[in-house]
């Protein structure tokens, strides 16, 4: 039994993370501390200064752990992560936990490459974004590509020194083939520029040179040549409607504003890079009911700057707590100062007002949304419990698939949907262990009773309190088990649970000659559904995400084994250096044809190992002969 009277007067007077617990072991809130003594203490005294909750949340604390730190502000990094692994119930949580793309330029490198890339390294190369929007990201990038020459391999390049032969990209017109001494350092790094000049918004000198060009060609009839000019520009056009301008200094800078009512809340940011809005987003939060503004925000900031890449010199606030330990925070993550500023008047506040008209928008389309979608699979849930003769709705349906070739790699998926539905967290995949060749019934029952069994022995372990809440994968049952299969199929997930002593209703997925769906089987009855009727489309969506989930994970399986190649028989051919080989020459019979030089030049490999590769081969060829 936890001694709540002793734990509180042994707190101590310093900074630290607590950790609320109840009665399962499962963490239900996180919170941090400048002295913990008196902040922990704060919960177990009156509590009529207290919201509703965190009344609520006091009646669940079974007992509390706590970390001691050096700062208050090691403590919120602490914070953060332990809100992040745990995602307790209590806390402010971010529904969108995004990392968004960037444009990633390698300018630490002698001859830069450009990509979209969501994780952002101290490393020396730029990055440019976030971007919202991916479609668009793709599209400017290649609109990139085809403006300017750059290389896309992995080379590791360096000037001076001649790597390869140009691969194919060079003879079409899309590389400049520095691998080669096609191009010095310094051209191709006046293209970078260019590039990130571009991408910055300042590309005037960019658009009045390509101009200048065009005109030229033009005057001396070379038609061909003012129209490649003119495609560019129009390129650039494109790249330049992805932003609109929105301050007049080229900064970074995010402005976030919320709305809320009585139950959800909605964080608008947007982001504004170099001066031009790249894009927005909104945010939806939980367990914000009776939080004030201030606090919601700081929250915000804490959980999305925590996780995301990229932290502009500037964030635009209303109002907010813990401003300058933010800052503190904000400063160490970015590695030069970061300011948070509550704006009072002109372009920062009308902009900050326009976030927030955005976001009260958001809101109200959300709840709508919200309701639509509540009424649709509450009706389609009502209507498969109404035929199936439950009693009551399947709040969580699960579904299962056996995806093989031949009987080659077979796999199981189980899919998860609550409350209609797919609850991505609780998929789960497994690898046929017992059962040999295409044989859909063993594998099905295999993975069955390695789910439920595995679901029984967690409830136990819950119950004795030998494991965490967080640590069970498999304890919560389905209402509902649908199998992607007709009466066998059913019948052998029936066996399994009886062995079991679980009663669960199973019912399949019957199909047609064309092997469509046309209803489902249950307690040995077809039930026979219109093909147009929204729970014909609510089955379908399921049957076809457990396939999808199971041929995935098939075909990695699959790809995985095929990777082996004869390069593996090699002594001293290791996976790095298969890999960047297959990089360079493309092929098994260029490796093969190489000279030892070209061998011996491939990153990761040397002398030794390229007489290696050439002492195979032609040992392979006299054995053939």
């Amino acid at each position: 039994m936890f001694d709540f009277e002793y734990q509180l007067k042994i707190l101590p007077d310093k900074p630290g993370v607590y950790l609320m617990k109840n009665s399962l072991g499962e963490i239900i809130y996180v919170g941090k501390a400048k002295i913990l003594k008196n902040r922990v203490r704060q919960y177990f005294q009156n509590s009529k200064n207290h919201s509703e909750k965190v009344r609520t949340m006091v009646k669940h604390i079974a007992e509390f752990e706590y970390i001691v730190t050096d700062s208050e502000i090691e403590a919120l990094v602490l914070e953060c992560n332990l809100i992040k692994k745990h995602k307790p119930r209590y806390n402010i949580l971010l529904k969108d936990d995004k990392q968004y793309p960037m444009l990633k330029i390698t300018v630490n490198e002698d001859f830069p490459r450009i990509f979209i890339t969501r994780n952002v390294k101290k490393d020396g190369a730029k990055y440019l974004g976030p971007y919202t929007n991916i479609s668009a990201v793709y599209e400017t990038l290649e609109t990139i590509k085809q403006l300017f020459p750059l290389r896309t391999c992995r080379l590791d390049i360096k000037a001076g020194k001649i790597a390869s032969r140009p691969c194919l990209n060079y003879h079409i017109g899309l590389c400049n083939a520095p691998c080669s001494n096609h191009i010095t350092k310094e051209a191709y790094g006046e293209m970078i520029k260019e590039i990130v000049d571009l991408l910055s918004g300042k590309d005037i000198s960019l658009v009045k040179d390509l101009k200048e060009k065009m005109n030229i060609s033009a005057e001396a009839l070379e038609f061909e040549k003012a129209a490649e000019y003119r495609n560019k520009l129009i390129a650039i056009e494109k790249v330049q409607e992805k932003q609109k301008m929105a301050t007049k200094r080229f900064e970074d800078e995010d402005f976030i504003h919320l709305a809320k009512d009585d139950k959800d809340a909605v964080v608008q940011v947007f982001f504004v890079r170099e001066g031009k809005v790249i894009g927005r987003e909104h945010f939806f939060l939980e367990n914000v009911v009776s939080e004030e503004n201030s606090a919601i925000i700081a929250e915000f900031i804490s959980a999305f700057y925590g996780g995301t890449a990229f932290i502009p010199k500037y964030i635009y606030v209303p109002e907010i707590e813990d401003l300058e330990l933010l800052e503190q925070w904000l400063t160490m993550k970015r590695g030069f100062k970061v300011s948070i500023k509550i704006p009072q008047k002109g372009e920062k506040k009308d902009t900050l007002t326009m976030v927030q008209k955005n976001a009260v928008i958001t809101l109200e389309q959300f709840k709508q949304k919200l309701i639509k979608e509540k009424e649709a699979y509450t009706n389609v849930l009502e209507e498969l419990a109404e035929i199936l003769a439950l009693g009551d709705i399947p709040h969580r349906i699960e579904a299962y698939d056996i995806s093989n070739i031949m009987g080659v790699d077979s796999v199981g998926a189980m899919v998860a949907f609550e409350e209609g539905k797919p609850k991505n967290s609780d998929y789960r995949r497994f690898k046929i262990k017992t059962v040999y060749g295409a044989n859909d019934y063993d594998s099905m029952r295999e993975i069955l009773t390695r789910r439920f069994k595995r679901g029984l022995e967690e409830i136990e372990a819950l119950t004795s309190s030998e494991i965490a809440l967080e640590a069970g994968k498999f304890f919560v049952f389905p209402d509902l088990i649908l199998m992607d299969g007709g009466k066998g199929q059913v019948n052998v997930a029936l066996e399994v649970l009886r062995e079991l002593k679980i009663n669960i209703p199973v019912a399949g997925l019957v199909k047609d000659n064309n092997h469509k769906t046309r209803g489902i089987i249950y307690d040995n009855e077809e039930i026979v559904l219109k093909s147009s009727s929204p729970i014909m489309h609510f089955i379908t969506r399921i049957q076809d995400e457990v396939h999808r989930f199971a041929i995935t994970y098939h075909r990695s399986l699959r790809d995985k084994r095929a990777i082996k190649s004869v390069l593996d028989d090699i002594k001293g051919i290791g996976e790095k250096r298969r890999r960047n080989l297959l990089m360079r020459f493309g092929s098994i019979e260029n490796i093969k044809n190489a000279t030892l030089e070209e061998l011996a030049t491939t990153p990761s490999m040397d002398k030794r190992s390229a007489q290696q590769i050439k002492d195979f081969f032609k040992k392979l060829e006299e054995e053939r002969k």
